[in-house]
């Protein structure tokens, strides 16, 4: 958290809305470069404006009553600094704004929750994952605009129907590259990211009850897609003259037989690989998503390709262990070698790790305790949705075994009558 706190205070004339040369008079409070503006529902003569001191030209009675609203206001705004931080409160542009307002001092908006949170959680959460709560809250403001025809919301009126409502906004809701509709999965999200906000601002006493109390959302069951053996062995045997088609297929191998999630595999270096408890060569790092430490051993596969690349130019460039791509390059080129490899899958660069979980661990005999450790989930339940996929499968094989042998043994019994009529 933030220890020091810059705050300044503007007193401006918006000209480029004038009419008739006149323009109206606004406040403005900056605190830690996060503004708000204040209507001092006065209009002043733009000729009559001295931008440099913010203040009416001349000694007239008119211009003496607004300079004297003025000096009135700016006191009056930094009081209600100075309150804020002798109540040792939350000090925001909005929190300011409030309190100038007269409103009372426990009444936050939503915005300056989100305000509140990005400043106090930026440091801790990955770029990526900004990003997501940034499109949460693109989602919240238009939802607020769109349903009580305003720009902000107080914390106070948050309840059970705004949650719904918000859900509700969001499966409308089209998606302006593609004009596709937000998933239920991924609604679910956004509404988790709102949640954690609006605890975050129960937890410091700016709202005093929860209003996700009641929500109880529903997540859509999805498999996880993995290769089979065959269906990995196809890769593997796969050859191209195409060099990026081969360091796609390189690096998708390695994820498999390492379980090493895409966007940790391209932050890996020669100083991730570390000599292990049993004197072999281990890869160690940390999961961006979890920021658990991962520990894994390098298998033949694996070291058949960090040896490919040791000398390679590209990765002497970027210092990295293996060559570096987009993730949306990787799965554009993986579709062009499952097309080759005649597998019906939809093949993505995360199914590695799905496959790395299922058909080269725990088909093998891997405790599960052991890979889940060695995927660095921090909850065993999260693994056993791996296991259960193989369970799933094992029984749609016995099932189809079941029909195979039905029908032999149907076959044989026709076959056996027909003789025996002969």
């Amino acid at each position: 958290m933030k220890t020091t706190t810059t705050f300044a205070i503007l007193i401006w004339i918006n000209a480029s809305r004038a009419k008739n040369n006149e323009a109206e008079l606004f406040a403005r409070i900056t605190v830690n470069q996060k503004r708000v503006n204040i209507s001092l529902k006065r209009k002043v003569n733009i000729d009559s404006w001295d931008k440099a001191k913010s203040r009416v030209k001349g000694t007239n009675q008119e211009a003496r009553i607004i300079n004297a609203y003025i000096d009135q206001t700016q006191t009056a705004l930094f009081q209600a600094y100075q309150d804020l931080k002798a109540e040792r409160k939350v000090i925001t542009s909005q929190a300011i704004k409030s309190r100038f307002l007269g409103l009372d001092e426990q009444h936050y908006s939503l915005q300056d929750i989100i305000d509140y949170h990005n400043e106090n959680t930026s440091h801790k959460l990955h770029k990526d994952t900004i990003g997501l709560y940034k499109t949460t809250q693109r989602y919240l403001m238009e939802f607020v605009l769109k349903e009580f025809k305003t720009n902000d919301i107080y914390l106070r009126d948050l309840n059970y129907s705004f949650v719904l409502k918000f859900d509700n906004f969001l499966r409308a809701y089209k998606m302006s590259r593609n004009k596709k509709l937000i998933g239920n999965n991924t609604i679910i999200k956004h509404i988790q990211r709102l949640r954690k906000m609006v605890t975050m601002a129960f937890h410091i006493e700016w709202i005093n009850r929860d209003p996700f109390v009641k929500y109880k959302p529903v997540f859509d069951k999805t498999e996880r897609g993995f290769l089979s053996a065959k269906e990995l062995e196809a890769i593997e045997n796969f050859t191209t003259d195409i060099e990026r088609l081969r360091i796609v297929k390189d690096l998708f191998i390695f994820s498999c037989y390492t379980g090493i999630a895409y966007v940790d595999i391209m932050k890996l270096s020669k100083n991730n690989i570390l000599l292990g408890i049993d004197g072999g060569q281990w890869i160690v790092t940390k999961r961006q998503k979890t920021n658990t430490q991962v520990k894994v051993p390098v298998l033949k596969q694996t070291q058949l390709i960090i040896n490919k690349y040791k000398n390679n130019l590209r990765v002497q460039t970027t210092g990295t262990l293996l060559p570096v791509l987009s993730n949306q390059k990787l799965n554009s080129y993986l579709k062009e070698i499952s097309d080759v490899c005649k597998i019906k899958k939809n093949l993505t660069f995360h199914m590695a790790r799905h496959t790395f979980a299922t058909t080269v661990t725990l088909t093998n005999g891997v405790p599960i305790e052991t890979v889940s450790k060695l995927l660095g989930h921090t909850k065993l339940a999260t693994t056993q949705i791996y296991a259960k996929v193989i369970e799933r499968k094992v029984s749609d094989d016995m099932n189809a075994l079941k029909v195979l042998l039905d029908n032999k043994s149907t076959q044989n019994s026709v076959d056996n009558r027909r003789k025996s009529s002969s």
